[in-house]
């Protein structure tokens, strides 16, 4: 297991059955970086992956 799976599994345990929007998750996102700026990058890096998801491979 890699050390962010137990801050995922805990997200899951605690919070698996919400709903949230996209709107709510990127304002998260966004409080997270200004509390914490040197993981903007990695943040950057997985709202882009989150944003392109469903992108054709071939494009």
């Amino acid at each position: 297991m890699y050390f962010t799976d137990r801050g995922i599994e805990e997200l899951v345990e605690r919070r698996g059955e919400e709903e949230v929007s996209l709107l709510w998750l990127g304002e998260r996102l966004r409080e997270f970086v200004d509390l914490n700026p040197e993981f903007e990058t990695p943040v950057e890096r997985l709202a882009t992956w989150l944003a392109r998801l469903d992108d054709e491979e071939d494009e």
